[in-house]
């Protein structure tokens, strides 16, 4: 017995046990080995039912929309793609389109509805060819939601899975583009059917599904055949696939264990390879030189080389010219609240998702969506059309806002009202979207969210309907209105900047419709009848003014009450006929119809800014500053106008103030050789040679055939005793046609 009433300490046991092998703690934080739970057949039916509805409404919704005006070179692309196939390579007109750049684009979408239409006898001329790209399209946006939202599952269960669906059906943007981009809804499919299939292989390594490896490998095929950016899903394949392998076989150790990493090596390497040769079948260009080509391609759109005019902030600027939130901004604006309330909130709480789920596929979530446009930032990438090059970093986004509220509803579990209150504010945050939808069911993707007051918020301040998709809604006015059909007796004149989408909608009419490609600033360049004009283009001081559309509408196509395309009557034809007498030198006659016009059409900017042209060549000075003030009422950027009140200080030789703006005219429109060629005149006038001889090759360099500034050079170097570089100018000019 023990002297003190103490109990006697127990011999540790453990200490006579032989130590247990275990391994690294770290490695089974990471990498929980428990897979996801199956869902019930109650969750089943939800997920699957809410899943097949919205398939069916993304096909019945995209016959209802309208052609891209970029299917222009797309299905030309198409058809050349056709051909080369359907030749065995001796039509090789795929491999090379001088006059754009189609050639580096992976052919994938293009093969595929190229061929389909062939066999179901369409025609670009045919609406039905069109719909069948446009089925297609909606068919892939939704592949694109599925493995966003099956993503989800996989990482949090099926709660997370079906808020990520839901958040994904109500995404006006993605949803709008699903109906009709060949581009970037085909490469944001291909991007998360690989991100999806390869989480499900590497939960389950070292022996995979075999159709998460086909999906993996279908995935990195359809990404890379859609356009060269696909090389990032087989750099992230090979980054995680790394990570995982290390972190599942206990850090750099890992190497010393050669059968696992042999797995990893045969089962991606194999993947990788499948996949890549797979995109290649469907990409002459990168056929030619398999090893070469794709990276050359990528290296030409890393920096994309089509630069053109976009309404950003309220300003037009060039899309090379835009600052280096814009990508952030037009996000920001246009995704559901829903999704930026999740998104942030999903940073914020990402220590508490690391606990409760895989680290590495939190962490592939973020990076998936968030490295993208970090990265168009970081290489000051050009970008245009609001964020339509960036599509395939949303889903990303949209999953991480699906697993905050998910988590959300953790943080409340066992007190029900709480978790319904947290699914209510959820639903009331994307009601906006949802309703979007539905009300504007040709073009949601013109959706902008309350933070930028809507779409009457961002009227005049960003783009709408930037691909012109409302002409569909303009040919089918119309068409009610009787003005066209199938038995008109005489020919219909339609004017347009869009006229691809136009020439294609109205082609079952023949040669009883003419389409006329007149841009807005020149609409009074040819005479027409009727003309489909949407905002695209058009001066955001205009538009923010209400000058437009302007007072010869007789039809508006509208988005909440929004305009997004103009269908404009011309009556008269006076402003055509105007220009036509002016073209001739018949000012008089020119003034009068130019007068008649605005009688007809006051906010008419083309008729003032000429009616001022046709002032100032009469030397009728006050009348011409005027008619241009009045121009610049309506369109502040004009440059003509701008030019005019110029010239009439110019006249009045008031140099300081002509030079004040011109230089004003420079900055409201950067191309504008013109104010670049008077500022030379007054400089020349002060015997500033240089300096003219400076603006003089700005507004060469801006419009290479400005035949004026050429000629001025060379008198400016001739009266400098320069005979040589006088000859050279004077050579160039005798080359111009």
């Amino acid at each position: 017995m023990a002297k003190s009433g103490k109990p006697t300490p127990k011999k540790n046991i453990q200490e006579k046990k032989a130590p247990v092998t275990q391994a690294p703690a770290a490695p089974r934080d990471w990498l929980p080995d428990s897979l996801t739970p199956k869902m019930t057949k109650t969750q089943s039916y939800s997920f699957w039912g809410l899943a097949a509805l919205g398939l069916l409404v993304m096909i019945v919704l995209s016959l209802g929309s309208g052609i891209n005006a970029d299917d222009k070179f797309q299905c030309d692309y198409s058809k050349k793609l056709v051909n080369y196939y359907g030749t065995f390579g001796k039509d090789t007109a795929a491999l090379n389109i001088p006059d754009g750049n189609m050639h580096l684009y992976g052919g994938f979408f293009e093969i595929v509805t190229g061929f389909a239409n062939k066999a179901l006898g369409f025609d670009q001329s045919m609406l039905a060819y069109h719909q069948v790209r446009n089925v297609t399209s909606a068919t892939l946006a939704w592949v694109a939601m599925l493995c966003t939202a099956l993503l989800a599952y996989t990482i949090a269960g099926w709660q997370a899975g079906l808020f990520t669906l839901i958040l994904m059906l109500v995404s006006p943007r993605f949803v709008g583009d699903g109906f009709m981009n060949p581009k970037d809804i085909p490469f944001a499919a291909g991007y998360m059917m690989a991100l999806y299939n390869m989480v499900a292989v590497l939960n389950r390594m070292p022996n995979p599904r075999r159709w998460n490896l086909i999906g993996l490998a279908a995935g990195l095929a359809i990404a890379l055949a859609i356009r060269a950016g696909g090389l990032l899903s087989f750099a992230i394949l090979f980054l995680f696939a790394g990570l995982h392998f290390l972190l599942k076989n206990g850090g750099f150790s890992a190497f010393s264990n050669s059968k696992s990493l042999s797995r990893y090596l045969l089962v991606f390497g194999s993947v990788a390879v499948a996949g890549y040769l797979v995109a290649l079948l469907f990409w002459p260009f990168a056929l030619q030189k398999p090893f070469s080509n794709p990276f050359v391609a990528l290296s030409k759109f890393s920096d994309l080389e089509v630069k053109i005019r976009v309404l950003f902030e309220g300003e037009n600027t060039m899309s090379d010219k835009t600052p280096w939130y814009y990508p952030l901004k037009w996000i920001f604006y246009t995704i559901p609240l829903g999704v930026i309330v999740g998104f942030f909130g999903s940073l914020l709480m990402a220590p508490r998702l690391m606990r409760h789920y895989n680290r590495l596929w939190i962490a592939l979530v973020f990076f998936a969506g968030i490295f993208p446009v970090f990265y168009v930032i970081y290489k000051n990438s050009v970008i245009h059309d609001g964020w339509r090059h960036l599509t395939f970093a949303y889903p990303p986004i949209a999953l991480a806002a699906g697993l905050f509220w998910n988590e959300l509803t953790q943080l409340f579990q066992g007190k029900k009202p709480l978790q319904y209150a947290v699914m209510a504010a959820m639903g009331l945050s994307i009601i906006d979207a949802a309703a979007f939808i539905g009300m504007n069911p040709q073009y949601p993707y013109v959706y902008f969210n309350p933070m930028a007051g809507g779409i009457k918020g961002a009227f005049g301040k960003y783009e709408t309907d930037y691909w012109g998709i409302s002409t569909r809604q303009g040919i089918e006015w119309l068409e009610k209105q009787g003005i066209l059909r199938p038995d008109m007796q005489e020919t219909v004149i339609i004017a347009t900047n869009m006229y691809y989408s136009t020439r294609q909608l109205t082609a079952k009419y023949g040669d009883k419709v003419k389409i006329k490609y007149l841009k807005w600033e020149k609409r009074c360049d040819d005479a027409w009848d009727y003309a489909l004009y949407p905002t695209r283009f058009l001066d955001g001081a205009t538009l923010q003014k209400g000058f437009w559309p302007p007072d010869n509408t007789v039809h508006m196509v509208q988005a909440n009450g929004v305009p997004l395309l103009a269908v404009l009557k011309d009556n008269g034809r006076n402003c055509a006929l105007g220009m036509a007498a002016m073209k001739v030198n018949d000012l008089p006659n020119a003034i009068e119809l130019f007068k008649k016009e605005l009688a007809n059409v006051p906010d008419n900017d083309l008729a003032w800014v000429n009616l001022a042209q046709c002032y100032i060549n009469s030397n009728l000075l006050e009348e011409a500053k005027a008619a241009a003030n009045k121009a610049l009422e309506i369109s502040p950027d004009d440059a003509q106008a701008n030019n005019l009140i110029g010239m009439y200080w110019m006249y009045k030789e008031d140099a300081a103030k002509a030079k004040a703006q011109f230089e004003l005219s420079i900055k409201r429109e950067a191309s504008n050789p013109s104010a670049w060629y008077y500022l030379a005149i007054i400089a020349k006038q002060q015997n500033d040679t240089q300096t003219a001889l400076n603006d003089l090759m700005k507004a060469i360099q801006i419009a290479p055939n400005f035949r004026p500034a050429y000629e001025m050079s060379a008198q400016i170097y001739e009266a400098t005793g320069n005979p040589s570089a006088a000859q050279q100018f004077r050579a160039a000019l005798g080359q111009m046609k």
